[in-house]
């Protein structure tokens, strides 16, 4: 059962919230951001692109199903803190094996619940992600804030290292296998390699400090970026990496992080977006196919790249594959070759995309994904070209 101490939340611009101590108690500092899933809290506290980020859930009921053993998505919770507002006083599901309150407990997590989620995510829509406290040993909203402004910011962190696995460990192909796919592991989810195992391919996750001769000597037809935490702006290592397999043609597909790594490789800027995309139900479009998905989100950096013109890098010509519907976000890019024979002018040789095409707990639209980086491998023609779709909805950089 939930505890009934009292607890405070205090944000970095002083509003404060009271309520009750959730999970385990003490206090814990991080990036307040808001998630909209209705369903999913188990995948959602253990994806590692969390790591530093007061998770604030805008679904008023949270701990309904429990906890159970076959949906976490790593090894255990990444989140900072937890925030919600009716948590579930008993859970109900088959599978359920401890309540959530118990398992945020035994991990050390601290929460807090009895909050008014509704307007707290109105504020950080209004003012931004910013930093935030809980605490259920201090009362002091005063004190609390003083260290929130004393605690470190996300911008200009690097913080796929410290997620990411220390060794390298394989997926096997589930039955024959088709392919080699090296996949740094930049805060990599439990589902990604297993979809890419379904497909018949087995893949070699290597550490985010990997050179390129580490991902070389796997003999990858190939490379694969995961999600993960952190500013995009922070990382050098991963991008000069990429670059080399890049100018070797190794074809490549990246993920969240791994799409703005791509980016970045490729040349184009990235921003921090003033709150973020956080959930399982934005709308997409991929302009490669003119169909709109339905896709999960967790990013609060993005790409800056041109939407409606293609730019000529050193590996290829580069354009955004993907948009997001709701503001205009780069949600995907594509490298296309540039030179070479009438046939090779124009083929796919590398993409990215800015969400999870993985979707543990859905939705699934984005599976065809894992599809496309098969052919891209085999040499298979993979989509055809279709006239690029107009921008929808453009809104400034400060609302996104």
């Amino acid at each position: 059962m939930p505890s009934h101490a009292p607890a405070i939340l205090v944000l970095e611009d002083g509003r404060t919230f009271t309520g009750e101590a959730y999970g385990a108690p003490g206090e814990t500092f991080g990036e307040a951001v808001f998630n909209t899933g209705m369903t999913g809290y188990q995948e959602t506290l253990t994806d590692p692109s969390y790591h530093r980020q007061v998770v604030v859930m805008t679904a008023p009921h949270i701990g309904n199903t429990g906890v159970n053993d076959e949906d976490p998505e790593s090894s255990r919770i990444w989140v900072a803190g937890y925030v919600v507002r009716d948590p579930a006083r008993v859970p109900s599901n088959h599978r359920s094996r401890r309540s959530l309150d118990d398992e945020l407990r035994d991990q050390g997590v601290v929460g807090i619940s009895g909050v008014d989620t509704r307007a707290l995510t109105r504020h950080l829509r209004e003012r931004g992600a910013m930093r935030v406290g809980i605490s259920s040993t201090e009362t002091d909203p005063a004190a609390l804030l003083d260290r929130v402004r004393a605690s470190g910011e996300m911008a200009g962190s690097e913080l796929a290292t410290e997620v990411s696995t220390s060794e390298t460990y394989v997926v096997p192909a589930h039955g024959e296998k088709r392919f080699t796919v090296a996949a740094l592991d930049l805060g990599i989810k439990t589902m990604t390699p297993y979809r890419m195992a379904e497909r018949g391919i087995e893949v070699h996750v290597l550490p985010a400090a990997a050179t390129l001769d580490d991902i070389l000597a796997v003999q990858p037809d190939g490379l694969f970026y995961s999600n993960g935490p952190g500013d995009p702006a922070a990382t050098t290592q991963q991008i000069e990496v990429l670059q080399g397999a890049l100018a070797r043609d190794l074809p490549y597909f990246g993920i969240c992080f791994g799409n703005q790594l791509f980016g970045r490789a490729l040349g184009f800027g990235t921003y921090k977006l003033k709150y973020g995309h956080r959930g399982i139900n934005q709308p997409v479009l991929d302009r490669t196919t003119g169909k709109v998905e339905v896709t999960a989100h967790n990013h609060g950096f993005a790409v800056d790249a041109p939407l409606d013109a293609p730019t000529t890098t050193p590996y290829g010509v580069a354009s955004v594959s993907h948009v997001c519907l709701n503001d205009d976000v780069v949600e995907g890019l594509e490298l296309r070759a540039s030179t070479g024979s009438a046939t090779e002018v124009g083929r796919l040789k590398s993409f990215s995309v800015q969400y999870h095409p993985e979707a543990a707990a859905g939705p699934h639209d984005a599976a065809y994904l894992f599809d496309r980086f098969v052919d891209l491998m085999s040499g298979a023609p993979v989509v055809e070209e279709v006239a690029q779709q107009p921008s929808r909805n453009p809104v400034s950089r400060e609302e996104a």
